[in-house]
This record gives structure tokens, sequence and C-alpha cells, in this order.
């Protein structure tokens, strides 16, 4: 009998509740994704075909259930009378308070600095980030999506380091890295702002936004038409 989506998705949560108590000891291993399977009574072949990388997925799985309950927290936070800046740092805050035992994500972290798993590292902060601008309302359709997604994921890359060290009891010093952090980007957004209404710098810019102008997100991208393909609702009238 073959599984649905929805009964993997629930072997793999069943696997990561399972996992969690092991991380900290075992890291992201396969020492604690067999311990996994076995404590939480899971077929080892239904395991492995929930998770084919083992932990790896497990971690992946983790990481993006901290970001569900990072958006479900903004869904439910009244963000009217909040700067764009505070509502940022919220959400920041809100996914690093998501977090049940720090020693979960710093071995996450090992593993994602492995050569071989960077690029799903980077994959996820990015992923983080989009969440949060999606969830903040983000409307960008240029170039400016991409970067702040790109300014944001280093925002929040340097923030989990810094949080990783904080030992304090309210990690208060957290928060005022992250505001330093944001600070940062708001001085750069601002000179690149007064860049383009200076008269004398304006020309100088004009090419690049152009440019910018033409790159899409992925969302309002226009699908590659193809010589001999017929769009779907040309096809209809034909």
């Amino acid at each position: 009998m073959t599984e649905s989506p929805n009964d993997m998705d629930h072997v793999k949560n069943t696997l990561l509740d399972a996992i969690l108590i092991h991380v900290p000891f075992d890291g992201w291993s396969e020492t604690a994704f067999r311990t996994a399977i076995a404590e939480s009574h899971t077929d080892a072949g239904l395991a492995r075909a929930a998770c084919p990388r083992g932990a790896l997925d497990l971690a992946v799985a983790y990481h993006k259930r901290g970001d569900d309950l990072m958006a479900q927290r903004m869904a439910e936070t009244d963000l009217t009378d909040m700067r764009i800046r505070d509502r940022i740092a919220l959400a920041i805050r809100y996914r690093l308070e998501a977090v049940e035992d720090k020693e979960c994500v710093r071995r996450g972290t090992t593993l994602f600095a492995l050569p071989q798993h960077a690029g799903e590292g980077t994959r996820l902060v990015w992923g983080t980030a989009d969440r949060i601008w999606t969830a903040l309302g983000d409307s960008s359709e240029d170039v400016n999506w991409y970067t702040k997604r790109a300014s944001l994921s280093a925002v929040y890359g340097a923030t989990v380091l810094y949080w990783l060290g904080d030992d304090t009891f309210d990690s208060q010093p957290t928060w005022e890295f992250l505001d330093r952090r944001i600070e940062g980007v708001m001085r750069f957004e601002k000179a690149k702002a007064r860049m383009r209404s200076n008269p004398f710098l304006k020309p100088f810019t004009l090419g690049p936004r152009m440019v910018g102008s033409q790159i899409k997100p992925p969302h309002a991208r226009k699908p590659l038409q193809m010589p001999g393909f017929l769009r779907p609702n040309a096809a209809k009238g034909a």
C-alpha cells in the first residue's frame, strides 16, 4: 500500500519528535536517527521512505518547523503601529524563541557547515528570510525581492551565531545585537534612497535601476514559451 504525502509528513514529524532528545548528545547523526526509529516504533522501511537522507532530513524538518511557529505567531500579532524595522526584529525574535533546545540548533549549525550540506543550510536560511518577508506582506516584484531576502538572511545568520554564544537568561545581548544589525541595514537603505533622489547622482543609478526592474521574483516570472508549444488557454480556443 502506497503511503500518501500526508502520511509521510506524519512519519517525519513522529521521528522528529523522537530524535530531538538525542540530538544534543549524538548530533543529527545516523545513530540518533536509528534510535528515533526504535523509540517511536516506526517501521524502518517507512522511516527511510519519509527521510531518505536520514537525520539530515529531520534537521531540515526541524528548521522548517521553527519557521512555521514563527509565521503563526506573526499572524496572531497586531503589527499595525510597528515600524518595519521593529516588525523584522520581532519576527527574528519569534523565530529564535521557537527553539526549545539551543543545542539542537548548535548541532544543526555544525551539520550545515559541512561542505556537502552547506547548500542546504543556505537554502534554509534564505527560506526563513522569505517566510519573514512574506509574513510582513512584502509585495516586491523586482530585484528588491532578492535584495531584501539577501540582507535579511545575513542579519538572521549573524544573529543566530551571536545567540548561540549568549548564555544570559533573557537573551538581551542578542536582541541588542539584532537591533544594531538592523540599524546598519536601514542606514544602507537610506543612503541608497538619498542617492536616488540626488539630482547629481540620479543619472548614475538609472542604469542599475532599469536592469533591476527587469529582474522578477520566482512567483512573478512568466512561463517560458517555446516554439511549437501552445499556452493552455490558447489550446482551448483553437
